[in-house]
């Protein structure tokens, strides 16, 4: 690596990013007052006029081939198709037959879990942990009331829960842009990843069991109405693509079977059809520009020397495979606490694991793992985060402080993901000896 080529300096953009948009959240007292995407705009007008000695005309078309690269434009292809899929199940009713049916499913008495179960299978299904916060909250809220248990643990069973589902769904934000940036296939980091989350999964399950009132008084009598069919589309949509078909036509498929399954139940008309591809697609705009903004930026940092400057001050302290993809964990982690969002910490933190990754001969999917599941992880333990605000924003009575103490899911996949690495590590020293061994003889 040639040190004549490293700058902190070029680093500039991406950490005034983080004083603009961390430090506006700080001095309103709310990160809503500043957009993600003007924060990037900013920035990326500060990237351009960095190093003197190029060409701005020639700055701006770097800057475009980096938000313009096939893997940039391959993943708002595939955020336009996920958002049209996830709107259209919504309006068509499937995600409150998934809601609904899950709750049948479960006695009064270990319904703080099952809430947590629910929200799992929700937020695996729309790929969005909003989406299940919003729809989940108010039953959690309303649980609470009715059984005596704290509002606290009603709304960690849901934020655990949608979180989960927004570290795995092959249609969340982040779990495309792990994949893509480091070229891997969705089947394969959904695999290595579910190794990772399972026992967390199962250990809150009990945790929300033995934390939660043993003597509920819930009304048995109460029905909830659901429609099998409605929850098709997305038993296809994740078989499909566990079996490795590829994601553009697993959303396809789910775009189709949901239109369809909509249009026969009578669930809208093909102008609300048209209308509900519509809004989906419109609200991926904000996630697309930000991808695009700092796709540019990334390009531009590293053109004058910024990801090689942090590659080689990681290398000073890296040893090992284990303690590339511990920095690789810390590094996504930082990004995260610093800007609240874990598809913009994946987003900025996967083109330099990537280097780091190919670096250290990383396997691609076991690296978008560990960017997935630490940035899924601390979301869940942040008070500013975007799911937190959102659950706090619904259940106006607590605090996000009353919420973290009793969110056992994103506390234990942090804690599970670090001894992996250390096990992962010692497998690795284990068969290296055995080859020495081999050789010998």
């Amino acid at each position: 690596m040639n040190k004549e080529k490293l700058s902190f300096k070029a680093l500039f953009p991406m950490l005034l990013f983080i004083i603009i948009y961390l430090g506006s959240g700080i001095l309103t007292g709310s990160l809503k007052n500043m957009p993600v995407e003007v924060a990037f705009l900013i920035s990326s007008f500060v990237a351009l006029f960095l190093n003197k000695k190029i060409k701005f005309s020639e700055k701006v078309e770097i800057f475009c081939k980096g938000g313009g690269n096939s893997n940039i434009i391959l993943m708002c292809i595939i955020f336009i198709l996920a958002g049209a899929f996830s709107q259209i199940s919504k309006d068509m009713g499937a995600v409150s037959s998934v809601v609904n049916f899950g709750l049948s499913l479960f006695p009064s008495k270990v319904l703080v879990p099952a809430l947590f179960i629910i929200s799992c299978f929700l937020s695996l299904s729309i790929g969005t942990s909003i989406g299940t916060i919003v729809a989940l909250t108010p039953i959690a809220i309303g649980l609470s009331d009715k059984s005596g248990n704290p509002l606290g643990l009603c709304c960690a069973a849901v934020l655990g829960g949608a979180m989960f589902g927004d570290n795995l769904s092959i249609i969340s934000d982040t779990t495309i842009v792990a994949t893509k940036t480091q070229g891997c296939e969705m089947r394969d980091k959904f695999k290595a990843n579910f190794k990772l989350v399972l026992g967390p999964a199962l250990m809150s399950v009990f945790l929300f069991y033995f934390s939660s009132n043993s003597n509920l008084q819930i009304n048995s009598l109460i029905t909830y109405e659901y429609n099998i069919l409605k929850m098709l589309p997305y038993l296809f949509v994740l078989v499909t693509a566990l079996c490795g078909i590829d994601v553009f036509i697993v959303l396809l498929f789910g775009i189709f079977s949901s239109g369809v399954i909509g249009l026969l139940l009578k669930s809208f008309t093909i102008q609300e059809l048209i209308n509900s591809s519509s809004k989906g697609i419109q609200g991926t705009g904000k996630i697309i520009i930000v991808v695009i903004l700092v796709g540019g930026i990334i390009e531009l940092v590293k053109m004058n020397g910024g990801i090689e400057y942090i590659i080689y001050h990681i290398k000073n302290k890296v040893k090992t495979k284990r303690d590339a993809e511990l920095w690789i964990g810390i590094l996504v982690s930082i990004i995260d606490i610093c800007i609240g969002n874990n598809t913009i910490a994946v987003v900025s933190a996967g083109p330099i694991a990537k280097e780091i990754s190919d670096e250290y001969e990383l396997e691609p999917k076991i690296v978008a793992s560990i960017l997935d599941t630490f940035s899924a992880g601390v979301q869940g333990v942040l008070p500013y985060s975007n799911p937190m605000l959102a659950v706090v924003g619904l259940a106006t009575t607590i605090s996000a402080f009353d919420i973290i103490k009793y969110n056992y899911y994103n506390i234990l996949m942090i804690v599970v993901t670090f001894i992996a690495i250390f096990i992962r590590s010692l497998k690795m020293d284990k068969n290296s000896k055995i080859d020495i061994v081999k050789i010998k003889e």
